[in-house]
């Protein structure tokens, strides 16, 4: 006869429980783990995972894959919301990972996953790794489609999407390959319009938009993007695209760019008027670019060399030309890259 489960919290129903550990600052999670084992369980689980984002309860951490003066890939996690604001260096990442160049780095519910990558075009790899966050480890997932490096990465629509770059023949720079974790299979599509030198990429308005470098001919940017309803690649708007000369992320709809041609500037496409508007420069003081574009809220991270890290609320920025009104995260004596950064909330 099975015995019955031992309550979460003796003297409380299960869903009361719940509501009341669902509310522990996720810093503490790693402790919930060693009460018992179905706290443990709970942890590692998909259900305090859906209650906390259900209830907006979810916090939102930042991961920066970076190259330290080695030559190795490395990572650092921040939590924005600690009072002792710091980065902090994951450990054990996977081996075969560590020396590769051009590796994807994407995030899907609360799992981070490292894909493909390269120590030439001609040895890229299709192994991909996979990062549950609540469960602090790493295991290999299923491979990409094509192996592949120095591609962008995306997700929409619940599904992650690894986009061009270079590999094993020369369809690859023209495709993609999608990964729907309910079926947990990568699948592959081409289009001609993606092209190998991408820089960079983003979400806006449920469509991927891949900025691929300028045309020898023309010194133009030239950037697709991606339409869901049709599965195709199509040339971007090209007064957006003029603008887009730097890192880009997207705040509540809205396309920021870092300017870095001289100093930091941060712009906005003012989607009505067509045009970019200025917001403000950045102290040269605290940033040290090249840097990477992450959101958290209405807060722009701009994260440079040796995880430097400005903190800029666009809510509370105002039009022009002048320095901005920012905080930062103490600095740094490294000179490691930044390759890319992500956002992961649990």
């Amino acid at each position: 006869m099975r015995q019955p489960q031992e309550p979460l919290i003796r003297g409380l129903p299960d869903d009361i429980a719940l509501l009341c550990l669902a509310r522990v600052p996720r810093e503490y999670h790693t402790v919930l783990k060693f009460v018992s084992r179905r706290w443990r369980d709970l942890v590692h689980g998909e259900g305090l995972h859906a209650h906390r984002k259900k209830h907006n309860l979810d916090e939102t951490w930042i991961y920066a894959l970076c190259r330290d003066k080695f030559e190795q890939v490395c990572c650092y996690v921040l939590d924005p919301n600690s009072s002792r604001r710091s980065w902090k260096q994951m450990r054990e990442l996977p081996s075969h990972s560590l020396l590769r160049k051009g590796v994807g780095f994407e995030v899907l519910g609360k799992r981070l996953y490292l894909m493909g990558g390269c120590r030439w075009s001609e040895d890229a790899t299709d192994e991909t790794y996979c990062y549950d966050a609540s469960k602090n480890s790493w295991t290999e997932a299923n491979p990409l489609s094509t192996a592949r490096c120095y591609f962008a990465c995306e997700v929409l629509g619940q599904k992650i999407y690894a986009i061009g770059g270079l590999g094993l023949n020369s369809s690859v720079p023209h495709s993609w390959d999608t990964y729907d974790p309910c079926t947990n299979n990568w699948t592959s599509h081409s289009d001609g319009n993606i092209v190998p030198e991408i820089e960079d990429s983003f979400v806006l308005g449920e469509k991927i938009y891949i900025r691929c470098g300028r045309s020898a001919v023309t010194s133009q940017v030239y950037a697709v993007v991606y339409e869901p309803s049709s599965g195709t690649w199509q040339h971007a708007d090209a007064d957006m695209v003029s603008g887009w000369q730097g890192p880009a992320v997207v705040v509540d709809e809205t396309l920021y760019v870092l300017d870095e041609s001289s100093g930091t500037r941060l712009m906005m496409w003012e989607k009505d008027l067509r045009e970019w508007v200025a917001i403000g420069r950045l102290s040269p003081l605290l940033t040290r670019p090249p840097c990477k574009l992450v959101a958290v809220g209405k807060s722009i991270y701009v994260i440079g060399k040796g995880r430097s890290t400005v903190v800029v609320d666009v809510s509370n920025a105002g039009n022009g030309g002048g320095m901005m009104v920012s905080s930062s995260i103490p600095k740094r004596t490294s000179n490691d890259e930044i390759i890319n950064c992500k956002c992961l909330s649990i």
